[in-house]
């Protein structure tokens, strides 16, 4: 895992929003800055609570040789997933941040500007957690895998630590927000992409569902 700074920030506010996020030193002169466009999506489901899943802010500064050498692919990347639920029966939900990072394969698809719902390649796979810093993967040709960006500790119901990947919300709103966080790749010899997606999980006494909102493909190197 590498970290810019090794510092990190997480804080709750009234409406029951987190940020997370990492104070950076500055980019090298090297390194290319790349403004996101984000996305915004929203789904009314069957019982009629209405989900709204924002993606802004985003942005990545690529370093195309952290390791210093071709194989080697860094990126720092900032944004915010903010989400909104209403209806009668809204009552929070969880969200999941993160990024699917491949090795020479395609990871683009239709619906980037506005975000794409459902399931993705990678749903039922165990994704990488990265963390307050960010990760590290190591992807061949062809490969391509998915990172959290938060690995969160709390007790469980018997006092012991767990590690959780989402941040749990109660009410009507809930966001998660990060700053410089690193996505690498090593052992990538072609060309490497990450996207960014925000994962949203829905439970209301009639419904549960997820809702992705899938952010615009960069390529980093």
């Amino acid at each position: 895992m590498i970290n810019r700074e090794n510092a990190a920030r997480l804080g709750c506010a009234a409406a029951a929003t987190v940020a997370l996020g990492l104070c950076s030193a500055g980019a090298a002169n090297a390194d290319t800055f790349v403004p996101l466009p984000g996305g915004e999506i929203t789904r009314t489901l069957t019982d009629g609570t209405v989900v709204t899943v924002r993606l802004v802010g985003e942005s990545a500064n690529i370093n195309p040789s952290m390791g210093a050498t071709p194989v080697h692919r860094n990126a720092w990347v900032s944004g915010s997933a903010q989400v909104e639920v209403s209806g009668p029966n809204a009552k929070g939900g969880k969200i999941y941040p993160g990024y699917v990072v491949a090795c020479q394969v395609n990871i683009g698809g239709g619906g980037v500007t506005g975000g794409v719902s459902g399931e993705s390649d990678w749903e039922g796979k165990k994704p990488s957690v990265g963390g307050k810093g960010g990760a590290t993967l190591s992807l061949g040709p062809g490969q391509a895998e998915a990172m959290y960006l938060l690995d969160l500790e709390e007790a469980d119901d018997f006092g012991d630590e767990t590690h959780s990947t989402r941040n749990k919300f109660k009410g009507a709103n809930g966001s998660v927000t990060w700053a410089d966080s690193t996505v690498g790749v090593t052992g990538c010899a072609g060309y490497a992409q990450a996207r960014a997606f925000v994962k949203v999980k829905v439970e209301t006494a009639n419904v549960n569902s997820v809702v992705t909102l899938w952010g615009q493909p960069f390529s980093i190197g």
